[in-house]
């Protein structure tokens, strides 16, 4: 009986720490989609040049087409509403919060020192640019572990 005991609790417990390995797991390659999702997004808005101002010779961004083309990338590589709510099939569960989205543009003096000291983030940018943060909490699937939110930051330059 002893033994059948101790047999129940191992099965219980070795279940339990393949639960936690599993949802450690899915939490790093859900950090990982997020990232590049991100990416992807000032990647994209870092593209929208202002077509006046690069007709005079001057390389600048266009602030009001890179910030949609931030969040229409960001909504379709993470599968969100435009609220920043996931859709059905998005492997996240709750709304993604854009933290800050900065268009860096050429009025300012470059190099650039950009700065959020509340997320500990510094990027120096060497051309106009975009910046992003947003926060995100993982779906935990087994609930072994404690909730997961990260900000996750990324910035691109224009190029040229």
């Amino acid at each position: 009986m002893n033994k059948l005991l101790l047999y129940a609790l191992l099965v219980i417990f070795f279940m339990s720490l393949h639960a936690l390995q599993t949802d450690e797991e899915l939490a790093m390659h859900s950090l990982f989609n997020a990232k590049h999702a991100l990416n992807r997004a000032t990647h994209a808005a870092a593209q929208e040049t202002d077509a006046l101002k690069l007709a005079e010779g001057i390389a600048d961004l266009d602030p009001e087409k890179a910030r949609a083309a931030a969040l229409v990338y960001l909504q379709e590589n993470l599968r969100l509403d435009s609220s920043l709510v996931p859709l059905p099939g998005s492997f996240l569960q709750a709304p993604v919060e854009l933290v800050s989205l900065d268009v860096i543009g050429a009025e300012h003096t470059f190099p650039y020192l950009y700065q959020q000291p509340l997320y500990d983030y510094e990027v120096t940018l060497k051309r106009p640019g975009v910046v992003m943060l947003v926060r995100l909490e993982y779906p935990r699937i087994y609930r072994v572990m404690n909730p997961i939110t990260w900000v996750v930051k990324s910035s691109a330059e224009l190029v040229m």
